[in-house]
């Protein structure tokens, strides 16, 4: 076997997997070439097995699978901190929606997916669901920066910057599909924004053609308690309801907050095979409700975590939003086992992975899954003394621990320095973003 840059064995102090469920391994390695881990064994096996291979050494590490953040507006990066402390519909209608009618373009969508990759990649995520405008100028940043991501195809019945009409965007989403479709790490998904702002035919037209082209649907459903009130004040039922008279309520359907359920529609998405994005810190910002997650998991429900948009959270580090999701559903359902330590990171890496439909892919470091895997520094006094990494992992540190990334076997984070992405240069075009929108 060659010593290629594309083979390597990253032996580390603790590998988490994920798959089986709680296992933490010692002392182990991941073997990886051409993207692929290709074996989970023994660090001196792993050495004497593939001595041709190039091994890098994790002494005080914790490896786990890289982070799935299943929901984001990653160009609104660039309005973070723009407009805080306001409620949602304030802050979407006076604020946020005004100045992304001022500013928002090609350009925009491409710096701030950038911005968007410069964070999670420094903070352990290495795929995301990402839904905004200009997706053709998203999905050019994730290629330029080697980064895996579902880009969804905006659906609005607004006008907007990037499309007049819904019946546009589903045309101009159409097309991006096509171009699309052949990229290695990249997905996409309808994104009918959500039930207050897409019509019925709308709707009907998504369906038909996610179910044409065998691709996802990712819907903001339930956010708050006035959207539930007021579609059932104008058109005499429920969000939930009205996408089940539609037809979208199936295992296609990525849901996002889902802060208002009740016990039927929890049942209802068990038996349909429906997913959910829990998103804690945007939703505890915005005040928008709490997600009733203990009971959505012990359903058997897909649950996920998002980190929401920056200028609703204000950050994406998903660690930190895995210790929010797990201390808030213990919080919620008055029940300290709730979400352990152990079933947080499995919903911010399998469960993002198999909302996504990558669960054969990515989420957990398996013989045969692609090669995105990250290493978290522990070599701290704050992190001593070690008596379980997973706990410590969830609620001890935060995604500035993590030291290196790798995306299909690609290293992107290498001692916390990137090794392709242009972090002045971005930094330049970020400032003068800055300069423009400045309140």
């Amino acid at each position: 076997m060659s010593a290629a840059d594309n083979e390597f064995i990253a032996c580390a102090r603790w590998i988490i997997p994920v798959v089986p469920s709680g296992q933490v391994l010692t002392g182990h390695a991941l073997v990886v070439a051409n993207g692929e881990i290709v074996d989970l064994l023994p660090a001196d096996t792993a050495r004497q097995r593939y001595g041709r291979f190039r091994v890098i050494d994790l002494p005080d590490h914790i490896v786990t699978p890289g982070f799935v953040n299943a929901h984001g507006h990653a160009a609104m990066t660039l309005l973070r901190g723009y407009s805080d402390d306001r409620e949602l519909m304030d802050w979407l209608n006076n604020h946020i929606w005004p100045v992304e009618g001022r500013y928002v373009d090609y350009d925009f969508a491409y710096d701030g997916t950038a911005l968007a990759i410069a964070e999670m990649i420094r903070t352990g995520t290495t795929c995301a669901a990402d839904t905004y405008f200009f997706p053709e100028a998203m999905s050019g940043a994730y290629r330029d920066n080697h980064f895996r991501a579902q880009v969804c195809l905006p659906v609005i019945q607004f006008p907007n910057a990037w499309a007049q009409t819904e019946q546009e965007h589903i045309a101009k989403g159409l097309a991006l599909h096509e171009v699309l479709k052949n990229e290695p790490l990249i997905t996409t998904a309808f994104a009918p924004h959500a039930p207050y702002t897409v019509t019925d035919d709308g709707f009907r037209a998504i369906r038909k053609h996610a179910e044409r082209l065998d691709v996802p649907i990712h819907l903001h459903l339930h956010e708050t308690a006035t959207e539930v009130m007021d579609a059932v004040s104008s058109g005499g039922m429920r969000p939930f309801a009205r996408m089940e008279s539609l037809g979208l309520m199936n295992e296609r359907l990525q849901t996002i907050h889902m802060t208002q359920l009740d016990d039927r529609e929890i049942e209802t998405l068990a038996r349909v095979g429906a997913h959910v994005a829990h998103c804690p810190e945007s939703n505890m910002k915005l005040a928008s409700g709490f997600c009733r997650v203990g009971d959505l998991i012990a359903a058997g429900v897909n649950v996920a975590i998002g980190t929401d948009g920056a200028a609703s959270n204000n950050n994406l580090d998903m660690i930190e939003e895995m210790r929010s999701a797990s201390l808030l559903a213990k919080a919620v359902a008055s029940d300290a086992t709730a979400v352990g330590a152990t079933k947080a990171l499995e919903m911010a890496t399998l469960g993002g992975a198999r909302m996504l439909g990558l669960g054969d892919k990515i989420g957990s470091l398996e013989a045969g899954k692609r090669a995105d895997f990250i290493a978290v520094d522990v070599s701290a006094l704050n992190f001593q003394p070690m008596h379980h990494p997973v706990s410590q992992l969830v609620y001890t540190t935060s995604g500035f621990q993590v030291s290196d990334v790798w995306i299909d076997g690609t290293r992107l984070l290498e001692r916390f320095a990137y090794t392709r992405l242009d972090a002045d240069g971005l930094r330049a075009r970020v400032a003068d973003w800055n300069r423009k929108i400045a309140p």
